[in-house]
């Protein structure tokens, strides 16, 4: 990766005009990843916006990250001279803003793609990739230490919310991911207030979406090679008057079932339209399974779209690890 880095780095260190996209549905570890890296830019006088196709607005436990008020709505972003994804396999997973890769190009622009999923398709000019990499946010770090940039802690507390959040709260850690967070809080970050901001908040409301999720939730003994499945799903009626979001962290409830390798959560996203949210254990590839079904992800973590009622989600589910 080494000649990849200082290639980036070098893209970084005489940028003047930056765009930073994460994907969609942007969780820490994207928008993470793209606020430490519009913060690093802006310190150093460059002009930068960071933005993502959807929802219309910063997710609500992510809000605190922003604090120079770099997010900038999808429908305001120009063509810059260097546009930046990260966490993004695909220029699909940008949705509509997936149209600024060509635009960028075709304008003589340079688009620098930072992310550390296996199944990258390669689609920008310039690419910073390490599919060994725990999280994208490990990658923005060692690109800020090869340009020489400092830690300040709002770029710290970015790079920590990342961590926590695609290492599953440090359950997949590595030695290196400890040290990483060790020198993250020597920065300044605190990580009590940061856990509780991004995992450990919940509006009262929530109490009542999680006791009909687990209630309806269905255990397949036979599923993903006869090691389990426990599966269920969250419709719109649950998330009444609750943020979408809210719903994002019921398949980590949902996993702690001891007899199932597998979790899943369907999450209605509007009438009829799903998003699947799938965790293993430790020795099923759910990540196979997604890319079955148009979706994508991490060998213990990942996700796909789906359409249809209820029934029909959960039927395609249980199929899927028949």
């Amino acid at each position: 990766m080494g000649n990849d880095l200082a290639a980036a780095a070098d893209l970084l260190s005489s940028a003047t005009d930056v765009t930073v996209l994460a994907h969609v549905s942007p969780d820490p570890d994207a928008l993470g990843s793209a606020l430490a890296l519009g913060l690093a830019l802006r310190a150093r006088g460059a002009t930068v916006r960071v933005s993502f196709g959807f929802p219309a607005e910063v997710p609500k436990s992510l809000r605190g990250l922003d604090t120079a008020g770099l997010v900038v709505p999808a429908s305001e972003v120009p063509v810059s001279p260097l546009l930046i994804a990260v966490d993004c396999a695909s220029a699909q997973r940008l949705g509509v803003l997936a149209e600024l890769v060509p635009q960028t190009i075709a304008a003589g622009g340079r688009v620098l793609v930072v992310d550390h999923h296996v199944a990258n398709t390669r689609f920008g000019t310039d690419h910073l990739l390490d599919e060994t990499a725990l999280a994208t946010v490990v990658l923005v770090l060692d690109l800020l230490d090869e340009l020489g940039w400092s830690l300040t802690p709002d770029i710290a507390r970015c790079l920590y919310a990342g961590l926590i959040g695609d290492t599953g709260l440090f359950r997949r850690a590595t030695a290196d991911t400890h040290a990483m967070a060790a020198r993250l809080i020597d920065a300044g970050v605190d990580p009590t207030a940061v856990t509780r901001e991004l995992c450990d908040t919940h509006p009262f409301a929530w109490l009542r979406l999680v006791s009909a999720a687990l209630s309806r939730a269905q255990l397949v003994p036979d599923a993903a090679g006869g090691q389990g499945l426990v599966v269920t799903v969250v419709s719109l009626a649950d998330l009444a008057g609750l943020d979408p979001e809210d719903a994002d962290s019921v398949v980590d409830l949902v996993r702690t079932t001891e007899e199932a390798e597998v979790a899943a959560v369907a999450k209605e996203l509007t009438p009829g339209r799903w998003s699947v949210s799938m965790r293993a254990v430790g020795s099923f590839d759910v990540r196979a399974v997604a890319a079955a079904h148009g979706g994508g992800g991490h060998r213990l973590a990942a996700g796909f779209p789906a359409q249809g009622s209820a029934e029909d989600v959960l039927m395609l589910i249980k199929n899927a690890f028949a």
